[in-house]
């Protein structure tokens, strides 16, 4: 008999989820993340109405970008519907010193890190290439490269090990970093690569995955056979799978991770479960791939309903406040709107300010024959 085993175990089956909040809104007690909530402050009554206004509002920039989009005004987007809570519970889990590294779809990220929704369109756009500091808002530009965010991550993680940031008990210096990745990136060898540096250095990284079921027109279920929280293990780096749509869940899993990682005691692995109601990005149909019923089915466990209903039933939310939030999402879809139409091509020549932190003599160059080739253009429009 063979000593190599045969059976695959069910993917959804085989690893428990943890869930704080039904999609009924029904609250579930779990020792572990509500004293991490009660620690941090995370879940009162006041900052779950702020994650509700986050949510609200982060949706209604999103689908007002698809908009903007098809109106030719964008040249590609990629929606977050449908990800909201998993995405601005990692973001408010963060502490104000931690580094995010995200992809591009982490629009509630963004939100959460104080990013201008604005400055999202400038980059699909095509008119910036970052649009806001990273060193301010610890929190670095989108990435495209599927994969590419987790060995940034790690090597961020390792210099703050070396600048003395991990492990100190110094709350307000101690650093951890949060990679941000989907279920189909996962699959990337850099993101193998990384848990092999993470794990052999113990660097202060927390891999969140975001698993919204299709990485384009791939199910999970094709993508691996075993659940993706269980593939750190293999480097021993410890791993929860948590409900991506319940904002509690994620606030809890990420903060107890950061935590982690914050105190020295190495990477770990956080697989958030949750469904990409859009298209991959607006030059698909999912409508090709991707079953109605399945979409009905996951719209019934959507993280902004679940969260409403939970405040209800807290009696910590009413039909005003929750006519305001409407009112605010509405003006600033609005507002994106208008600054859209209004924007204007940055000057070209900033490409080469933050190539190097100090001037370099090729760079130089690189912009003088630049600088040669618009004259060109700026010859032939003076004589016409």
């Amino acid at each position: 008999m063979s000593a190599f085993r045969t059976t695959i175990p069910a993917v959804a089956a085989d690893e428990p989820m943890i869930q704080l909040l039904s999609a009924d809104g029904t609250r579930t007690p779990h020792e572990e993340f509500d004293e991490v909530l009660e620690a941090g402050g995370l879940a009162t009554p006041e900052r779950l109405r702020g994650y509700y206004r986050d949510m609200v509002m982060i949706r209604a920039a999103d689908l007002e970008a698809t908009s903007l989009q098809r109106q030719g005004q964008l040249g590609l987007w990629a929606s977050a519907l449908g990800q909201e809570a998993a995405q601005i519970g990692a973001g408010h889990a963060a502490r104000t010193q931690d580094y995010l590294v995200p992809t591009y779809r982490e629009h509630g990220i963004a939100w959460a890190r104080g990013i201008e929704p604005w400055r999202l369109l400038e980059m699909f756009r095509g008119i910036s290439h970052g649009g806001w500091d990273p060193h301010e808002l610890r929190t670095h530009p989108y990435m495209i490269v599927l994969g590419a965010q987790a060995p940034h991550a790690v090597g961020y993680g390792m210099g703050l090990q070396r600048d003395g940031a991990v492990g100190t008990g110094d709350l307000e210096r101690d650093t951890a970093v949060l990679a941000l990745f989907g279920d189909g990136a996962s699959s990337e060898g850099e993101v193998a690569e990384s848990f092999t540096f993470a794990a052999s250095f113990e660097a202060p990284v927390v891999f969140y995955s975001q698993n919204n079921q299709w990485a384009i027109s791939v199910p999970t279920s094709v993508q691996t056979r075993v659940p993706l929280a269980q593939r750190s293990r293999g480097w021993g780096i410890p791993s929860v799978r948590v409900d991506g749509n319940d904002v509690l869940a994620v606030l809890g899993a990420v903060r107890s991770g950061l935590d982690s990682a914050r105190a020295g005691e190495g990477p770990r692995f956080i697989e958030s479960l949750t469904y990409r109601m859009a298209a991959h990005t607006t030059s698909d149909d999912a409508s090709r791939y991707r079953p109605g019923s399945e979409e009905e089915e996951w719209a019934e466990k959507d993280p902004i309903l679940r969260l409403r209903r939970h405040l209800a039933g807290l009696d910590e939310i009413d039909e005003a406040y929750v006519a305001t939030c409407e009112e605010e999402a509405h003006d600033l879809a609005m507002q994106l709107h208008h600054h859209i139409h209004g924007m204007k091509d940055p000057d070209p020549m900033i490409v080469f300010d933050n190539v190097y932190s100090e001037p370099h003599p090729i760079v130089d160059a690189e912009r003088e024959a630049y600088v040669q080739y618009l004259s060109q253009f700026e010859d032939e429009e003076a004589g016409r």
